[in-house]
């Protein structure tokens, strides 16, 4: 007779309590040693988005963790984003691109947590929203062309996505994030954080010099805010595409900065 689904899972989840008492626990105890990766990516995009980075990280022994948002509410996202660092063994450097900036400064604030990253990310104080931020500055170029749907869902056209978002990435693989883009919530970007990550950790920042999604002047503002120690590179709103080495450089400084 063959096994119901229910006692296939109550088999693995008996197997898995077993393994964490014994060889899985040393095997927990080693990792903790050094802080997992957790990344958070933003709007119109998901987690394949830092597939140049991940292999980087991982080449120097570390876990890596990409977050998938749904990108339907600022509660939703920082709820994955939790769900993930609670899963890693020990501490975490956690790591925020664009929107993925105001889902760590929510999600952030726990004691597992050692440190952020924001690249070319959105840093917001508490009680801010992301459409808050920046309307003293005249608006980035791609920010204005993004096409909502019936459902209140916003995204880029291949055309805006590769003028705008990614003008430094070759056009057939900019065409290929277009097609893997999450569109996000409009209103998510109305949603105001409660807690502020950066406050009670030491963070890193990402600036991206030809951002045409966030001023660049918006992003060296937030490095300000938020004493962190900064990088300037000359790319788009993805630099993880375009500069994988220089992105994980940074990641790996604050993982070795965290140990």
């Amino acid at each position: 007779m063959k096994a119901s689904i229910s006692t296939v899972l109550r088999n693995v989840a008996a197997a898995a309590a077993i393994a964490a008492t014994g060889v899985g626990a040393a095997h927990a105890a080693t990792a903790a040693e050094q802080p997992s990766v957790v990344i958070v990516h933003g709007a119109f995009a998901d987690g394949s988005d830092w597939a140049k980075v991940i292999p980087l990280l991982q080449a120097k022994g570390i876990k890596v963790t990409a977050v998938q948002n749904s990108l339907t509410s600022l509660a939703d996202d920082v709820a994955a984003a939790k769900r993930a660092i609670e899963n890693q063994p020990g501490k975490v450097v956690l790591v925020g691109h664009s929107w993925g900036g105001t889902v760590i400064t929510e999600a952030g604030a726990g004691d597992k947590v050692a440190s952020l990253v924001y690249v070319a990310a959105f840093a917001p104080d508490v009680g801010q929203a992301t459409s808050d931020l920046g309307k003293d500055l005249p608006p980035a170029p791609g920010i204005t062309k993004l096409t909502v749907d019936k459902f209140g869902f916003a995204s880029l056209s291949p055309a805006v996505l590769k003028e705008n978002f990614a003008q430094d990435v070759p056009a057939p693989h900019a065409a290929v994030m277009a097609a893997t883009q999450g569109p996000i919530a409009v209103k998510a970007f109305g949603e105001k954080t409660t807690v502020a990550a950066w406050k009670n950790h030491p963070s890193w920042y990402i600036v991206s010099k030809n951002d045409r999604m966030i001023q660049p002047d918006l992003e060296r503002r937030f490095a300000k805010a938020i004493g962190a120690k900064t990088t300037e590179l000359p790319t788009s709103h993805v630099p993880q595409q375009s500069r994988p080495e220089d992105v994980a450089k940074v990641i790996l400084e604050a993982v070795a900065a965290s140990k």
